[in-house]
């Protein structure tokens, strides 16, 4: 049976770095635990621009969709903010997201113990916090149409269009049941029904969904704007979270926020499962493309790395293996090592990017 296909597009600023340690902690799999992927490499965001004119080449836009799954590192920089909108590196990330149709986002924010202290919440609030939001990723304010902007009445008005199909509200419901069950089997839905005809119709969908499919998960509803009240009063309430585009870009990065660190968090995109039932995927670390620090080997590659170990456990069934990964990560942090972003006030002595990479290598290599 051929290996699995990995396409990794390390993009931009400190995404290469980071991707580097990626790419051995690969290697390690497929040494040790027999574990191996077929890995290629293209460029995407600023560095395919710079080559190509296009923030993604359609030739790499092709092997995306041909790959068992895609690994982004980060895209985007201060040399491209001048550019035209349709241009932009950030429009080769929704590009890939748009055509390889990955409606599904999903999000977690999981405090480690050893980072506790890390969030600006108390310790007892974030602690052990464990949840995970789903965002539609392909639809509603962002994809909506009509958009631009115009002038009208002498004055420019910018539009925007919030819209919802019933199959597209079901098919993210679908997949926040389905995570649920894996999980603690609560989800909770948040959208603004209360003065929104879309949230409306999303709370109307995800309840039928629940009570044809899904009637053994624990469902309830929240308001959005409640949602990010509760998120930083209360996280532990929640286990699954399932919301739209525009409240899903907010909450995630909310929620992001409590685990401390956003050189922590990972993230998965996840489409329809494809010909050999594996679901059409790209996994990216949350963080930007950190142009301050790009080249002086102080990026954290965790992020980065945690989004390869939900490849494993997404893309490619291997659950087991995935809380490998995660656990040497948590024992590392747990024994003090700590990238520049981790370190508090008063402590000294940051890794370098590699220096993490071996730390967590080792103690890959102890999990044995």
């Amino acid at each position: 049976m051929s290996n699995p296909s990995l396409l990794i597009l390390a993009g931009d600023g400190i995404g290469p770095e980071v991707m580097d340690e990626v790419k051995r902690v690969i290697d390690w799999f497929g040494d040790k635990r027999d574990l191996k992927f077929d890995v290629s490499e293209d460029l995407v965001g600023g560095a395919a621009y710079d080559v190509h004119g296009t923030a993604l080449a359609d030739e790499t836009m092709a092997k995306a969709l041909e790959v068992d799954a895609v690994l982004l590192g980060a895209v985007g920089g201060p040399k491209y903010d001048d550019l035209d909108f349709s241009l932009k590196p950030e429009r080769g990330l929704l590009r890939l997201r748009k055509e390889m149709d990955l409606f599904s986002n999903l999000r977690p924010a999981q405090c480690f113990d050893a980072l506790a202290d890390f969030s600006s919440l108390k310790r007892d609030i974030v602690a052990g916090l464990d949840i995970m939001i789903v965002r539609e990723l392909t639809s509603g304010s962002y994809f909506g149409e009509p958009r631009g902007i115009h002038v009208e009445n002498n004055e420019r008005v910018g539009i925007n269009t919030h819209r919802y199909t019933e199959s597209e509200i079901d098919r993210v419901a679908r997949s926040a049941f389905e995570l649920a069950r894996r999980r603690n089997n609560k989800v909770c839905s948040m959208e603004k029904a209360n003065v929104m005809e879309a949230g409306i119709l999303w709370r109307d969908v995800v309840n039928e969904v629940h009570q044809a499919d899904y009637a053994d998960v624990e469902l309830s509803h929240m308001y959005a704007d409640n949602g990010a009240m509760q998120l930083v009063r209360a996280p532990k309430q929640f286990d699954v979270i399932l919301t739209d585009n525009l409240f899903g870009d907010i909450l995630s990065d909310c929620a992001a926020m409590l685990t401390g660190s956003l050189g922590m968090l990972p993230s998965a995109s996840l489409g329809a499962p494809m010909e050999n039932g594996r679901p059409k995927a790209m996994y990216e670390p949350v963080h930007g493309s950190a142009p301050d620090i790009t080249g002086m080997g102080k990026a954290n590659p965790t992020a980065c790395i945690l989004s390869f170990a939900m490849a494993l456990r997404y893309s490619f069934d291997q659950g087991d293996e995935a809380t490998r990964l995660e656990n040497a990560i948590e024992s590392v942090l747990a024994s003090g090592v700590r990238t520049a972003d981790l370190m508090q006030a008063g402590e000294t002595d940051p890794v370098s990017t590699t220096e993490m990479g071996d730390a967590i290598l080792a103690a890959l290599e102890a999990s044995l």
